[in-house]
């Protein structure tokens, strides 16, 4: 089998806070527009934080069939949703027969809310109050299963629940199916939807902002829960010269670091370490770099860890990298962040903008980077690195290049 072949990226899917579909999510977050809003798909009545990046508008029979929607639960509904975006964004139909050449690989932190719901039930009630639907919409790996399914995608079938690394952990692996010639098209990214458990987890650890994320500020005060979906379809490159579609970017590779000696809290060697790996895969110096795109959930340990990670990797150039987080406009959707991120990565190297770090305010000492305060910037994007750190010490990083032929 081959393992040299270039890996490029033809679709974008995203379904956000700030926008549903790749051109009203772009125009959102190059313009600063937030997507937090009051939570209404759970109850938060019993915390202090009611707000994050709740999906408003999303239509589940504007991408999947009536009759299949009641099988689903919201987190497949969502990665199906973000999935039928990028393929019709790479121009192949839902009804192209690609079967084994297409593979798909979804990342989560939570899965599927029907399985908390299955718990509660059976906590209240016993067996008597299982609703028998939902059983069949808990399990996790139906997420991508269901993606499958939908898309008769043959190839390769995988959940991967590597936490909030989890989307660029999807990329990085469908990464390597297309360089290796098992795959033509692979579907990778991540998805989560609103999670009580998840909400809850957050709130007693003391992560959660009351107000709004501000990465990087001096005054940040915690991240906010957030939702949505991101998709990216990857591509031989042979196979998108063939078939004369548009490419966002070819990746040039990824790293991935297992810190399990700092699982519960970000490490900043951990981090030095997975972003000089992805450098070294992608056969790249820190001098190649123009724009990172951050994990930054505007906690203080996390920001904090990773500027100093930012220090250590880039080293005299650290301030002349550009740095934003997102994560300022939707919260931190999860397992779909880093995927999501990606789709921002691929938008900056092919249109060379890079988005805000919005509501900052206060430089702090300890987050001394150019993280694009609050103001997207038009600069040439040659080489965009995408960030992702998550509990357990899951660390991954994935590289972009702009495409020129």
């Amino acid at each position: 089998m081959e393992n040299n072949r270039r890996v490029v990226v033809t679709g974008i899917g995203v379904v956000t806070s700030v926008g549903i579909g790749k051109d009203a999510f772009w125009d959102a977050i190059i313009n600063g527009r937030s997507g937090i809003t009051e939570i209404t798909s759970i109850d938060t009545s019993a915390y202090k934080c009611h707000r994050g990046g709740e999906v408003k508008n999303f239509n589940p029979e504007d991408f999947i069939p009536k009759r299949r929607i009641k099988f689903l639960g919201r987190c497949s509904q969502l990665a199906i949703a973000a999935s039928s975006l990028a393929l019709a964004d790479a121009q192949l139909p839902r009804k192209a027969t690609i079967g084994k050449e297409m593979g798909v690989l979804i990342g989560t932190t939570t899965g599927e809310r029907p399985l908390e719901e299955l718990v509660s039930a059976w906590a209240k009630g016993g067996l008597k109050d299982i609703d028998r639907a939902k059983v069949l919409q808990a399990a996790v790996n139906n997420i991508s299963a269901n993606v499958g399914i939908e898309f008769k995608a043959m190839g390769q079938n995988y959940l991967i629940p590597t936490a909030c690394a989890a989307g660029n952990y999807a990329i990085g692996y469908g990464f390597d199916l297309i360089r290796s010639g098992e795959l033509n098209f692979a579907l990778t990214g991540g998805a989560d939807a609103f999670s009580t458990v998840a909400f809850t987890g957050f709130q007693r650890i003391y992560a959660m902002s009351p107000d709004v994320v501000r990465p990087f500020d001096k005054n940040r005060k915690g991240m906010m829960q957030g939702e949505g979906a991101g998709v990216l379809l990857l591509e031989s490159y042979d196979s998108a010269v063939k078939r004369k579609v548009k490419i966002y970017a070819e990746i040039l590779g990824y790293g991935l670091y297992c810190d399990a000696y700092h699982a519960t809290a970000p490490d900043p060697k951990g981090i030095t370490r997975v972003m000089e790996k992805a450098l070294k895969e992608a056969g790249l110096t820190y001098k190649d770099v123009d724009y990172i795109s951050a994990h930054g959930t505007g906690t203080g340990p996390n920001d904090k860890a990773e500027c100093e990670a930012i220090r250590n990797v880039f080293k005299e150039r650290y301030k002349e990298v550009m740095v934003s987080s997102i994560k300022s406009m939707l919260g931190h959707p999860m397992g779909a962040a880093s995927a999501i991120e990606a789709a921002v990565c691929c938008l900056a190297v092919k249109e060379n903008i890079v988005p805000p770090t919005i509501n900052y305010e206060t430089p702090d000492p300890e987050c001394d980077i150019d993280c694009v305060p609050n103001k997207a910037r038009k600069a040439t994007v040659r080489i965009a690195l995408n960030n992702g750190f998550a509990f357990g010490g899951n660390n991954a990083c994935v590289v972009f290049k702009k495409y020129k032929g």
